[in-house]
């Protein structure tokens, strides 16, 4: 193994070895001191920054267009493997860059946001956990170990929107998330599933396998349909909002710049697949202008400055969806660069923002210029008055899924169990057991 490997893995697997060691020391009943934790935290992202700096020096140097570690293989099997495999190319590399800046840049804002929090720790375990699953993710040199990633970002996501637990919402709107992600993550567990059915491999580091028309189109609607639902693309554009409850560090991070951006990244690792399906492409580019129009609607008639700066993530990655089914694989690379970094420091100074506007606004004797006024001339009020009631129920996307999708889904499956219940006789033998009436237990009682 070569420095450039060694690197590589050093970078890759940092962040998840200080997880694993603060939380073992947190399961021992030790609690490291706010300044311990993030003076770990400083000088691990700026090992990795390093790191990574060497492996572009050593690429340029050596004129090699990719550095791959390899360490074996999970299993194997007949035809089939599992290989571990990470690399780090001309497509990655960004993304690597963009992770370990960002993530220090937040573990260094949070240690002053989250100062005295009671889940300090916590929030920076995730964090950790969540930078290995992303680095994991865009470093992995096969769909296989790409699923991993993808598993762990979308898991610490989910557990930080619900950070502040002792409130009813946040936990409500993370279990929505949750749905949401655990039913368009199908498609890339049985996108890969297809690709070592039909070719016999999921690992792009030799290109990706060779696939018939059909099987392509299939292979790619199934990624898209993962890649959608990670990037909160419609019809899935409804969780967006509620992710908002979890601290503003995170929504940084997740939603304004890595998370949001992950979709792109597995579409733009699929585009020698997607450029030879017209279909596919098509789709992609009609689902990235109808969340574009979409979130710049929407975005306008929210009612904070977090859901506002959310719908307009939502907007400009919808507009990398149209670059990446375009084609314009490097646009979109370098628009996914400039908008994770300009949405993070929006986010970051969003409190302060708001202070600024009123102390602008009252500078201005209450009297600042208004916006919007093409679209007083563009479309009758008539119209207005409905686009704006549209917008304020973000689009009705919740609705149609609650009712077009989630209720039939659950009535079958309550119907389901039923009849499972009824055929292994459980129905019968509940009834048969005696039942214990809470209102018969009293305070003291034995």
């Amino acid at each position: 193994m070569d420095l450039s490997q060694a690197l590589l893995l050093f970078v890759v697997f940092t962040p998840g070895a200080l997880f694993g060691a603060l939380a073992l020391l947190w399961l021992a009943g030790y609690v490291p001191a706010e300044r311990v934790v993030s003076r770990i935290t400083g000088i691990a992202f700026a090992a990795s920054a390093a790191a990574l700096a060497v492996i572009v020096l050593r690429l340029a140097f050596t004129g090699s267009d990719r550095v791959v570690a390899r360490f074996g293989n999970w299993f194997a099997a007949h035809q089939y493997e599992f290989p571990l495999a990470l690399m780090a190319d001309r497509l990655s590399l960004p993304f690597l860059a963009m992770t370990v800046m960002l993530s220090g840049l937040i573990g260094r804002f949070s240690a002053t946001y989250l100062h005295r929090e009671r889940g300090f720790l916590r929030f920076f375990l995730l964090l950790h956990l969540f930078t290995f699953g992303s680095l994991l993710a865009f470093a992995a040199a096969s769909f296989d170990l790409l699923a991993a990633g993808w598993e762990v970002v979308g898991i610490t996501s989910v557990l930080l929107i619900a950070f502040f637990d002792r409130r009813i919402p946040p936990v409500e709107n993370a279990l929505r998330v949750f749905a949401v992600y655990r039913s368009c993550d199908v498609g890339l567990l049985v996108g890969v599933f297809a690709m070592h059915h039909w070719a016999g491999g999921a690992s792009f580091v030799r290109g990706l396998p060779a696939l018939t028309e059909a099987q392509g189109v299939i292979v790619c609607l199934l990624l898209l349909l993962a890649a959608a639902g990670k990037a909160a693309q419609i019809p899935f554009s409804g969780w967006l909002p509620r992710a908002m409850e979890g601290p503003t560090p995170s929504s940084a991070i997740f939603y304004g710049a890595i998370s949001i951006h992950a979709g792109a990244y597995l579409l733009l690792r699929a585009q020698p697949v997607l450029v030879q399906s017209k279909l596919a492409c098509g789709l992609v580019i009609a689902i990235g202008l109808l969340t574009a129009i979409h979130g710049t609607i929407v975005g306008r008639a929210s009612a904070d400055a977090k859901t506002s700066l959310a719908y307009a993530s939502l907007t400009q990655v919808g507009v990398v969806f149209v670059e990446i089914g375009l084609g314009w694989t490097w646009i979109a690379v370098a628009h996914v660069m400039g908008h994770a970094m300009v949405r993070t420091l929006q986010f970051l100074r969003a409190p302060s923002m708001l202070h600024d506007y009123h102390q602008m606004h009252s500078a201005a004797g209450g009297e600042l210029a208004e916006t919007g006024k093409h679209l007083d001339e563009l479309f009758p009020e008539r119209f207005q008055l409905w686009l704006y009631r549209w917008a304020l129920d973000r689009g009705h996307l919740d609705t149609i899924l609650d009712r077009g999708v989630i209720e039939p889904l659950m009535r079958l499956s309550n119907l389901l169990a039923r009849i499972d219940d009824f055929g292994t006789g459980g129905a019968l033998k509940r009834r048969r057991e005696p039942v214990m009436r809470l209102t018969s237990i009293r305070p003291g009682s034995d």
